[in-house]
């Protein structure tokens, strides 16, 4: 893993926020009742692994939260995706991890939920689980992913901080031309006198050009050797709120997370799996207790919040590269990390950085 002192994330750079400002951590994690752990798998020319996702409220109580999906390009394998859209639920944590390895993730995570004591008489149970191609850094042909590396996942999930870059399920992913990885953010926004929290994590793997706060930072020009190649070029978003949203308004939200990705550069190439999932961590009688009186947001003031995800949805990719350094795969292969001062004397060239 890479040294976090040495990488700066994004409001490192004096980056602002837009009109709504970051949470506690500026992590998915600062909505309440949610976790995030990592297994990362690293060994010869192998640079893979798994990051869970957790909601609390999955529970004896609460056996789903309502869910969302949006496809920006369906060029992937993220399992459980029809019963999301066509009940507007998630059943278990999302998990994310390497494309060869997501049906073995997929059959790990059934075993963690199923020995659950509330799941002694279930019969069917849907399990969530997102890719992105990490082949370019990784013999992904060999499926190192063992349901071992699920439960540490699992077993690792923790509220606060949350491990960026080359860790978990973006060990061995690219993007933009530079080594991407895991990235996360989150926004606060007053909704009708209410705080809201959304909360983005992403696993970036996709072409384009990179751009920081409007300013381009293309990988041909700014490394010594030619750009990180993208294999299956694909981006997974998870996005969890903390107000009452129905499966219909969070598919809303999810498209908002798809469309956040052009803000960084995104080409949305022919192979790309662009897919967002967002879900809601208010239930199980929470939001009575948050004032929302059993009652959904109305759709007319949900604006705020379109425009929150897509900018946490932003910082998420950006700080997925910021913090993601050098990785070297099978056959000489290199994914190099962003030059961080060449990033900061572009920034502030533009006039886009407070930081002198």
């Amino acid at each position: 893993m890479q040294d976090d002192t040495s990488r700066p994330r994004l409001a490192d750079l004096g980056i602002g926020t837009g009109p709504y400002p970051r949470g506690q951590h500026n992590a998915i994690t600062d909505v309440a009742g949610v976790r995030v752990g990592h297994a990362t798998v690293t060994a010869a020319e192998i640079n893979t692994g798994v990051t869970a996702i957790v909601p609390d409220a999955l529970s004896a109580g609460c056996r789903s939260v309502p869910a969302g999906l949006a496809v920006g390009n369906g060029y992937g394998k993220l399992v459980g995706a029809t019963q999301i859209t066509e009940l507007g639920e998630i059943e278990t944590p999302v998990l994310l991890t390497s494309t060869l390895s997501a049906f073995r993730v997929a059959d790990a995570l059934l075993t963690e939920v199923l020995a659950q004591p509330w799941h002694a008489d279930t019969t069917s149970l849907n399990p969530v689980v997102g890719e992105t191609n990490d082949g370019f850094l990784s013999h992904i042909r060999q499926r190192p992913i063992t349901a071992d590396h699920v439960h540490h996942a699992l077993a690792a999930a923790a509220s606060g901080p949350v491990a960026e870059g080359n860790v978990g399920a973006g060990t061995g992913t690219t993007a933009l031309g530079f080594k991407g990885g895991i990235g996360t953010a989150s926004r606060i926004v007053t909704l009708n006198d209410r705080s809201v929290t959304v909360g983005v994590l992403v696993q970036s793997n996709f072409t384009g050009t990179l751009r920081i706060a409007g300013v381009p930072m293309p990988a041909a020009h700014m490394l010594p050797d030619p750009p990180a190649e993208t294999v299956g070029n694909s981006c997974m978003i998870v996005v969890a709120i903390d107000a009452p949203f129905d499966g219909r308004q969070l598919n809303r939200l999810a498209r908002r997370a798809i469309y956040g990705m052009r803000g960084v550069g995104a080409d949305f190439a022919n192979g790309s799996g662009d897919y967002a999932i967002a879900f809601s961590t208010a239930g199980n009688g929470t939001e009575a207790a948050r004032g929302w009186a059993g009652e959904h947001p109305a759709d007319a003031d949900l604006s705020p919040l379109f425009h929150a995800t897509m900018l946490a949805v932003e910082e998420a990719l950006i700080n997925s590269v910021l913090r993601a350094s050098t990785a070297y795969g099978p056959e000489g292969r290199v994914a190099h990390g962003i030059p961080i001062a060449i990033v900061r004397q572009r920034l502030r060239a533009a006039g886009a950085t407070a930081l002198e």
